[in-house]
């Protein structure tokens, strides 16, 4: 069989997912992939509204931080228009806000800061002390131990073609959570290359920094994302670039909840490289609620 007439691997399609299509000046459309999810996935919808952004920002410019709200749940059976508003173009910086709409009614807000590249101060938090990801079970053998006797909705999640794979540290309290903890390190990894540009590195980045997160905050409780009992969402999402980085090797996503409250659970992470280079912090709010027939 030839390469043209292959499916498209899920790297492939997610970075054509995020290869927005330019309707007219400061106006993108957005798809998502078909894979039978109920709504869209918010790290795509993250990635999309910076790439629409980081489109409107000269060369030379990047984005440093991105703060956004979640509003309606995505519709992943018809495309997402992203309208960007050129705030401010400075002699350093830039500021974009971005409004994804669909059925005329805005479900995504997020405003993002460029600034060009410049020397100063550097300091860093250290990365944790965990084992390297080669010396934990790989993702088939997550699946050979643990997924065969699994709830239905687990074994749909982990069978998935991804483009991110995950190798959590503690794989064991992953899924029973006998011990609750408000700390996890995930490893996670790409699954296929990413184009050498700072726009897509820092839109894929974005993509991935939104998987896993609120498991902190369920984790302190012992109870995770898989309970269908639970209604979870994210809420907010906010993201600080540190450094240039690539994204060809596994990154060590540390995270933890500091807190929880009012049916919602709050949630930091912090994307190290394997040398222990912090490259991103990440911080979450999310809807954490029991549901009425629970």
């Amino acid at each position: 069989m030839s390469r043209e007439n292959e499916k498209p691997t899920a790297m492939e399609v997610t970075l054509a997912t995020l290869d927005l299509e330019t309707i007219e000046m400061n106006l993108f459309r957005g798809n998502s992939p078909q894979v039978g999810w109920q709504r869209v996935f918010g790290g795509q919808v993250i990635g999309q509204a910076l790439m629409a952004a980081q489109r409107t920002v000269d060369g030379g410019r990047f984005v440093h931080s991105l703060h956004a709200y979640f509003m309606l749940p995505g519709d992943p059976s018809i495309p997402i228009l992203y309208q960007v508003d050129r705030l401010r173009d400075g002699s350093s910086f830039n500021t974009r806000r971005v409004l994804a709409v669909q059925h005329g009614k805005a479900i995504f807000a997020l405003t993002a800061s460029f600034q060009v590249d410049e020397p100063g101060f550097d300091h860093q938090g250290d990365m944790p002390d965990v084992p390297m990801p080669e010396d934990l079970m790989d993702e088939e053998q997550v699946k050979a131990r643990y997924i065969a006797h699994a709830p239905e909705n687990v074994r749909r999640y982990w069978e998935r073609k991804r483009a991110i794979e995950i190798r959590p540290v503690s794989i064991e309290d992953y899924f029973s959570r006998r011990a609750p903890s408000q700390r996890q390190n995930i490893w996670v990894r790409l699954t296929g290359p990413v184009p050498d540009d700072r726009l897509y590195q820092n839109s894929v980045l974005a993509y991935l920094s939104d998987m896993t997160l609120l498991d902190a905050a369920l984790h302190a409780h012992g109870t995770s994302v898989f309970d269908q009992d639970l209604q979870v969402a994210s809420l907010d999402h906010a993201m600080w670039f540190h450094r240039p980085f690539k994204l060809d090797d596994w990154l060590l996503y540390s995270q933890d909840s500091p807190s929880a409250s009012g049916a919602r659970g709050m949630a930091r992470g912090s994307l190290f490289t394997r040398s222990g280079v912090l490259i991103a912090s990440v911080a979450q709010e999310g809807l954490i609620r029991k549901k009425a027939n629970a």
